[in-house]
């Protein structure tokens, strides 16, 4: 393990780095722009969970999506708010594994991340497309759909180089209108008891079970740490990142739970859900209009997860190339927007490479890596509580160092479905267990290979000044 935590050139104690100068008042978020990026890096509304009614049934459905916040959301949301709040740095999660174990384990976590992010930033412009054929059957044809979802790609990056601020505020835009459709559903869904018990659907394909609805919802219910790597683009970070990350797991349950509890009443059988399937169901609820305002609420909760996304991901190859780790070139900034350019079109073109793979596969994958990132993120938790005990919290996961170790237990157990699911789905003529583990393992690789051929480091890496408590 010495050789992993080689030093690259950085200041004499890498354990006591704090985060960077702010960005200009005029590019950072508050509160409720912070709740709206969080909720479409997390979920982008009620699309997605379709699956999970036609796997489990309403009555467990619900369960699913009652306990999954609460054995996996909150713990990983009280770990960001401790970690975001006393570590309000570039990267986020990157930089806090990379504090409390070194460049080694600093660089897999960003690896993971990464990694993972090519396989779920392949699934928004999948459900965008989804949602854009239930409206023009049209799109379904020839290659059609693959433009449409690297349009996608392209726009969302393009977005992102003109600023955090102009992806925040459509994140929230965005939230308000897609959240209008479901708002209707659950009002018109009563007047309606029983009156679907007989309705006629479009046949689905959907072979989703009880596991893979679980793991339909633990990937709805994941991402909560994607927000902390824009740690110093927040307005008070150490006070806004914990009330964020709060309000985002109450907004987040409820946008999931109501609609389906009120459709449970309707009578429609469980089997008529799959992908996609919100946009007829809306139109036996509430008819024409309903249903295009659920497919349009569809295409924009798509474009919103992976336009905030872009945000998130693109500030782990600044980070690193400011740290030393990854050639200069990723930390170059748009001179106006302040945003990683290069970083932006790099991971663009990686994420379109991924575009033709199945929704099904693509979950399964990137749950397996996230789940390996996410481990990383509760042992820095720990070790972090062990090695700094005087490290100034503003937040802070009760309990002392036992409650900073057990918070990170349920999510790790309901990881363990993934890897049982994960050697069921093919990939490559191989399991998606396989595929994972070699993928996990190349991070080793790439490392030794980095670090061998600039063991100094690409470049200087920043030093870093604390950003004042507020």
């Amino acid at each position: 393990m010495a050789t992993a935590s080689a030093p690259r050139r950085q200041p004499e104690n890498p354990q006591q780095l704090t985060a960077v100068p702010n960005r200009k008042k005029f590019v950072r978020l508050t509160l409720w722009p912070l709740v709206a990026a969080t909720f479409f890096m997390v979920s982008g509304g009620t699309y997605g969970t379709e699956d999970i009614v036609h796997g489990a049934g309403y009555g467990r459905a619900i369960l699913i999506l009652l306990l999954t916040p609460l054995l996996w959301s909150l713990p990983t949301a009280f770990m960001i708010g401790e970690l975001s709040s006393a570590l309000p740095f570039e990267g986020g999660y990157y930089a806090w594994v990379r504090r409390a174990m070194g460049n080694f384990w600093g660089f897999q976590e960003a690896w993971l991340s990464l990694v993972a992010s090519i396989f779920d930033m392949a699934i928004y412009p999948t459900l965008f497309v989804a949602y854009l054929t239930r409206m023009f059957p049209w799109f379904q044809e020839g290659n059609r759909g693959w433009w449409v979802a690297l349009f996608v790609v392209i726009a969302c990056a393009l977005l992102n180089i003109a600023g955090v601020k102009v992806v925040s505020l459509t994140s929230l835009w965005l939230f308000l209108a897609l959240s209008a459709p479901f708002v209707a559903i659950v009002v018109l869904a009563p007047f309606k008891v029983h009156a679907l018990v007989n309705a006629v659907t479009k046949p689905t394909t959907s072979t989703v079970d009880i596991l893979g609805g679980l793991l339909i919802c633990m990937w709805n219910y994941m991402g909560w740490d994607n927000a902390s790597t824009i740690a110093t683009e927040v307005e008070k970070p150490q006070r806004t990142y914990p009330r964020a990350m709060l309000v985002a797991v109450c907004i987040v349950a409820v946008s999931y739970i109501l609609p389906f509890a009120a459709m449970w009443m309707t009578g429609l059988k469980s089997t008529a859900w799959e992908t996609g399937s919100w946009a007829d169901i809306a139109g036996l609820v509430g008819g024409p209009l309903l249903r295009i305002g659920v497919v349009l609420g569809g295409l924009m909760s798509a474009f919103g997860m992976f336009n905030a996304l872009v945000m998130s991901y693109s500030r782990l190859p600044l980070a690193m190339a400011q740290d030393g780790m990854l050639p200069g070139i990723f930390g170059k900034l748009q001179k106006k927007s302040r945003a990683p350019w290069v970083a932006i079109l790099a991971l663009a073109a990686g994420w379109a490479m991924c575009l033709g793979l199945g929704f099904a596969r693509l979950v399964t994958l990137d749950i397996l890596l996230y789940g390996a990132s996410l481990f990383l993120e509760f042992v820095a938790l720990a070790v972090l509580r062990f090695r700094e005990p005087d490290l100034k919290r503003p937040f802070r996961v009760p309990g002392g160092l036992f409650g900073a170790i057990a918070i990170g237990i349920p999510p790790m157990l309901l990881l363990g479905f993934s890897v049982v699911r994960s050697e069921h789905e093919q990939i490559w003529n191989m399991s998606s267990f396989a595929f994972g583990m070699i993928l996990i393992a190349a991070g080793f690789v790439v490392y030794f290979i980095n670090h061998a051929l600039k063991p100094a480091g690409w470049t200087a890496p920043r030093e870093q000044k604390a950003q004042p408590a507020a």
